[in-house]
């Protein structure tokens, strides 16, 4: 079956892609879109050397391929690559599929061009996502080493406290007449560096977002308020603090322990940023159905490069090995887990200002509830669960100490057995969370499914497995923090058996 002139000219229009039909290098026929990729009418383009069409990159590509073209047999030739260019003058990409057909005029080229423009964007985006990924992995791979150095300075120094005032207490404690205020005064720097020791651990923790949060309607001026002298001490008597806390504030939900915390690392910037001393400004006000938290430094400031990171985790400008990176992250990861933003404004010899914006609860507070003045046992049963010796120790002799009868296991299966083998009531379940064998979400379940009026009390420096979202705590869930004195452990229990 011939087809009509009709057809054959409807299927070349129809194309989606530019078809020219070539004699030698002279295009005889073009379509439609041959003339709207190329920037000429498909009549223009009738009678005009291909080379108008073709830049450096594919003109260089003629010789052979008019070679080709003159020798192959019928058929398709093959697909090129290459560039064009249309009329204006610009360049793009295009793969070209050409075929040989014999006709009664002669042997013609018919070139069917696709502009590949999209295709080759997207590639170079594939290829900029792959780079970035890399590089992304390398700053990592560069982002924990800094974090591991930071770390490893910082409790090593808290390591060397405690280790040598330790041999200090027993070396002066063995000693004929010991001296005690001595003994009290070296006891002191052991236990304030392990203060320190824990607070490193909380900004971990919080920068992470596994950090347990306790959110409650708090008065940010108060908060602020409250915290001021102890700012003031962290700053040192060259840097002025000054706060203006703004009227008719409305609460805001948030856990007031990270206020504080919050507080601190900014503080903390700031003074490294004034070395020479300068000031240092706290002001609230209220903004729409938000408040905000400012705190503005006159300090050095930070060129752009440097402040636009100023938020990465272990980004720090200090000498490797001296710090972790961790203050402005820990206040971003702070900041977000609690629903707010916070951005960094910061000129060079300027100084820097730290914005937070958080969103407004109440327009009260309510009063805190009282918590239990007695700490002291009464004879009630503490099954004391906890997989570290040391620690299940120290946690049995305080409870001894205070009036509670002790039953202690290093496991969940040990707990349970105790438990079956025990006559008389255990009145609370103290158990660490992450324990090899049994997790303590799991043994509280066993346990309370077979003694109901048992209370349970969890104890963790990680307490994941048992937080909701957000890193709050599961509803009915009573948790103890790590490291905890001893007087945060009796209050824990007798807020728990009292509750």
């Amino acid at each position: 079956m011939e087809w009509s002139a009709e057809l054959s000219t409807g299927l070349l229009q129809a194309a989606p892609d530019a078809i020219l039909v070539l004699e030698d290098l002279r295009i005889v026929l073009a379509n439609d879109r041959a003339g709207q990729m190329y920037g000429w009418s498909s009549a223009e383009l009738v009678g005009q050397s291909v080379e108008v069409l073709m830049t450096e990159e594919s003109r260089a590509l003629l010789p052979a391929r008019r070679q080709l073209v003159g020798s192959a047999r019928p058929g398709s030739i093959g697909t090129l690559v290459t560039t064009a260019r249309r009329r204006d003058g610009t360049e793009f990409p295009v793969e070209s599929s050409t075929a040989i057909v014999e006709t009664p005029r002669g042997r013609l080229a018919v070139a069917v061009i696709r502009d590949i423009t999209d295709r080759v964007r997207v590639e170079e985006e594939k290829a900029r996502l792959r780079a970035e990924t890399q590089a992304h992995r390398s700053q990592r791979l560069e982002s924990l080493g800094q974090l591991a150095g930071g770390i490893a300075h910082d409790f090593n120094n808290m390591l060397g406290v405690i280790l040598n005032y330790a041999n200090f207490v027993i070396e002066e404690a063995e000693t004929p007449a010991p001296d005690l205020k001595a003994i009290a005064a070296d006891a002191r720097q052991v236990v304030r560096a392990g203060t320190r020791g824990t607070d490193l651990t909380h900004q971990l923790l919080a920068f992470a977002r596994r950090e347990v949060v306790r959110p409650e309607p708090l008065d940010l001026n108060a908060v602020i308020g409250e915290v001021q002298e102890m700012l003031r001490r962290s700053l040192g008597e060259h840097i002025t603090l000054l706060f203006r806390p703004g009227p008719d504030l409305p609460s805001v939900i948030f856990d007031p322990g990270q206020v504080e915390q919050l507080l601190v690392n900014l503080a903390l910037n700031a003074r490294d940023a004034m070395p020479s001393g300068g000031n240092l400004v706290i002001d609230t006000a209220r903004l729409g159905d938000q408040v905000r938290l400012r705190v503005s430094d006159s300090g050095r400031g930070m060129p752009a490069d440097v402040a636009e990171r100023a938020f990465d985790p272990f980004f720090t400008t200090k000498a490797k090995g001296e710090a972790t990176g961790l203050g402005l992250a820990t206040v971003y990861g702070i900041v977000t887990q609690a629903g707010g933003e916070v951005n960094l404004t910061s000129e060079p010899g300027l100084g820097t200002t730290v914005t937070v914006l958080l969103p407004a609860g109440g327009e009260t507070v309510p009063e805190p509830a009282e918590e239990p003045a007695a700490t002291q046992g009464r004879g009630e049963t503490v099954l004391v669960v906890e997989d570290e010796d040391a620690l299940r120790d120290v946690a049995g002799r305080i409870l001894t100490g205070a009036g509670y009868r002790v039953l202690s296991a290093e496991g969940g299966s040990r707990a349970l057995e105790l438990a079956a083998g025990h006559d008389g009531e255990i009145d609370l379940l103290l158990s660490d969370v992450v324990m090899p064998g049994m997790l303590g979400k799991e043994l509280a379940e066993r346990l309370t499914g077979a003694r109901p009026s048992t209370r349970v009390l969890y104890m963790s420096g990680y307490a994941q497995p048992v937080l909701a979202s957000q890193g709050t705590l599961d509803p009915g869930v009573a948790l103890l923090e790590k490291p905890f004195t001893a007087d945060d452990l009796l209050a824990a229990v007798r807020k728990r058996l009292d509750s």
